[in-house]
């Protein structure tokens, strides 16, 4: 049987949409028919794919969409795999039929090539691999660490003569948002905290007949540890991340970079106030959290276990000395000045994309608590070595 030299073929066809390829001599014609949107149920492509891999019968493939319907993201998809085909088998397209619309989308899927290391190969690294990169990580985070301080100490040189812009208003507004704001939730925590050390003291003090000691074991515990150690974890998580958070978004929108060209230095702009602000307002929460760790203790003292509130008063009296809240003061204030590094740190660092964000929040209070926790230990062996 004679066949005509155009020769059409229909592709499959379901209630909503088809192709319908017509092929006249070298070039291959696909016409988009009915509404192809993401409930419809698509012709299969294999077809035409095939007729585009037979041999060098076809060097040009060109669209029709005068029977074209609706059309969403499904349509483009279809095309993009006929374009990417006919491409590797070196078949010139013409998308000059398409809509304006379709053709400003394929532009931009052309436009972002795939990155060549967007697909990460699964590798599998031995455990002296990994602790070389490791220890790498390590090294680098160290020396940007130390970068970073020296560039606050500069700044806080340059900002006492009188070189450096600093915003005495930032000051105040920072110490109202650590300060007075925090006040309920360092509130809830000292209560529950001295609550805590009265029953844990009391289950031992209580086999001896020692209860009234529970005072003793609370406001020691309170004034030389759990007192600046709580609010320090409580203030990393809550103005830590903040602090991490501002500065990052800052670095998102290339305000950072604005500051830079005003000839302002972000240190003493933005890192510097924060740091104040922590180092003056931390002692404040810490002899706060004190007081409310030492009244939830009396509180359990006083309503469980044989002793008077007269005799709870006495006994913290003449436990805690004025070295002891001295050392929580210094603590806190050691704390404050970790706290605000760690999250100005990771805020200056942090990329430039909302999820570095999030990152940037959470590096800064894991690096907040980790610090605390090593410089509390090393405060106390010091204090422990020194007799106080």
């Amino acid at each position: 049987m004679k066949t005509s030299p155009s020769q059409q073929f229909k592709i499959d066809s379901s209630p909503s949409c088809d192709i319908i390829a017509s092929c006249d001599q070298q070039v291959l014609d696909i016409a988009f028919g009915g509404d192809w949107i993401l409930d419809a149920r698509l012709p299969p492509l294999e077809p035409i794919l095939t007729r585009l891999d037979a041999g060098n019968t076809i060097k040009k493939v060109t669209f029709s969409t005068t029977a074209l319907g609706n059309w969403d993201s499904m349509l483009v998809t279809e095309l993009i795999k006929i374009i990417d085909y006919a491409s590797q088998k070196g078949v010139t397209v013409d998308k000059a039929s398409l809509p304006a619309s379709i053709q400003g989308l394929l532009t931009l899927v052309s436009a972002v090539p795939e990155r060549v290391d967007a697909h990460r190969d699964q590798t599998q690294t031995s455990w002296s691999q990994a602790l070389v990169v490791s220890t790498g990580k390590a090294v680098q985070h160290g020396k940007e660490m130390l970068i970073f301080v020296g560039e606050m100490i500069i700044s806080t040189f340059a900002t006492l003569r009188g070189q450096a812009h600093f915003r005495r208003q930032d000051l105040w507004l920072y110490i109202q948002e650590c300060g007075p704001s925090a006040l309920p939730i360092v509130t809830l925590i000292s209560l529950l905290v001295g609550l805590i050390l009265a029953f844990v003291g009391a289950v031992q003090l209580s086999l001896f007949g020692a209860q009234i000691y529970i005072a003793n074991l609370v406001s020691l515990g309170m004034t030389r540890e759990m007192g600046g150690l709580m609010t320090a974890i409580i203030m990393s998580g809550r103005t830590g991340a903040a602090y991490a958070a501002q500065i990052g978004t800052m670095h998102v929108n290339s305000e950072i970079d604005a500051l830079k060209t005003m000839n302002l230095d972000p240190m003493a702009f933005l890192v510097l106030p924060r740091m104040l602000a922590l180092i003056i307002i931390m002692p404040l929460l810490c002899l706060y959290a004190d007081l409310m760790g030492i009244i939830g203790g009396g509180f359990v003292t006083v309503n469980f276990f044989d002793v008077s509130l007269t005799e709870y008063m006495d006994r913290t009296a003449s436990a805690v000395k004025m070295k002891d809240f001295i050392i929580g003061f210094v603590k806190c204030s050691v704390f404050g000045i970790l706290i605000a590094l760690s999250g100005c740190m990771r805020g200056m660092q942090c990329g430039r994309s909302a999820s570095a964000v999030g990152d940037a929040g959470t590096s800064a209070v894991v690096t907040a608590i980790v610090f605390i926790v090593v410089a509390d230990s090393v405060m106390t062996i010091i204090c422990n070595r020194l007799g106080i």
